[in-house]
């Protein structure tokens, strides 16, 4: 049997957040955008076809509570939330997964997509500090 892994993508673009009741949840390190990555823990996922109709209700309430964590990461370092994108792209890395992704008018992509644009600005320690604290405040409800 196959055991569920991470694609290495993900392993050098976030950190870990919360092991959830389906997703592993990481914060995605763009300090641009408060952002978090949702990834469902099921073997050879890579579309949301491959979940069954009760992972895809789990997995929604998760992308609920990761829209609580990017607000709580953009109160906490300062840019504080305007409006939340979700999106299942999957086109570069093929494992699924959601991007939950604060938007505010004066951020470097808006209005348009976050992805392709520009070069990711790490977090300085003290701000990733914070944006980790404040994210797992709201997903502590749903800890595996």
């Amino acid at each position: 049997m196959d055991k569920f892994s991470l694609h290495p993508a993900f392993l050098a673009t976030s950190e870990p957040l919360a092991d959830l009741k389906l997703c592993q949840a990481r914060l995605h390190l763009d300090a641009r955008f408060p952002w978090v990555v949702l990834i469902p823990r099921k073997v050879g996922a890579r579309e949301l076809e491959h979940l069954s109709p009760q992972n895809r209700t789990q997995l929604m309430e998760e992308i609920v509570l990761a829209g609580a964590a990017v607000r709580a990461v953009g109160a906490a370092i300062g840019r504080p939330v305007d409006k939340l994108n979700v999106g299942q792209l999957g086109n570069v890395t093929p494992q699924l997964h959601v991007h939950v992704v604060g938007r505010r008018p004066d951020d470097a992509a808006w209005p348009g997509p976050v992805w392709g644009h520009g070069d990711a600005v790490p977090y300085a320690p003290e701000a990733l500090k914070r944006a980790l604290d404040a994210a797992l405040v709201p997903l502590e409800a749903v800890k595996a």
